[in-house]
């Protein structure tokens, strides 16, 4: 029961405190899953990251569900999910009554502004972190390189550049 609970309080820890969504909450999800909880290791994490972005729905529920699953089954896989939603859902439903009320305040409008710069450099954090772990040797680098420029410059889909690029991993590393 208190493994359960503690799958529960740390996805609701990392719903709660993980602003920007998508790729700014690898970083935080990182620290709670590898060093703070060691759950997974640093591979296992990358691994996971790379399938749920290939996988439906958003990054944090993905994960948060498998991280779940792998420590508690099926109960840990619900906690982690419902832990993960519970925060946002509750904070997008309050916002979504008084943003019409404040979004012409010149008050908000800094605010966002101030947060953009912000969760860039958090998604450049996960980023270098990543990184890291997965260009090990010149066959990463070149998968990486070919995902970067498929998105950035010839606007190719996340997720078709994703198979693309694990087919790519197949043949180079199977050489």
């Amino acid at each position: 029961m208190t493994l359960l609970l503690n799958i529960f309080l740390t996805f609701l820890k990392i719903g709660a405190f993980s602003f920007g969504g998508g790729y700014a909450i690898v970083s935080f999800m990182q620290k709670e899953i590898i060093q703070n909880k060691a759950w997974l290791d640093i591979r296992e994490f990358v691994d996971i990251i790379a399938i749920a972005e290939i996988t439906p729905g958003p990054i944090a529920v993905n994960s948060s569900t498998y991280v779940g699953y792998k420590i508690a089954g099926i109960l840990g896989s619900i906690l982690g999910t419902v832990g993960v939603l519970a925060v946002p859902t509750v904070l997008a439903l309050i916002l979504s009554v008084y943003i019409k009320r404040f979004k012409s305040q010149k008050w908000v409008k800094w605010v966002l502004k101030g947060m953009r710069p912000a969760v860039l450099g958090i998604i450049a954090a996960a980023g270098f972190s990543i990184g890291k772990i997965s260009l090990i040797d010149y066959k990463s680098v070149t998968i990486g390189i070919f995902a970067f420029f498929s998105v950035f410059k010839f606007k190719l889909s996340p997720i078709l550049t994703i198979v693309l690029s694990g087919g790519l991993g197949l043949i180079l590393y199977s050489l």
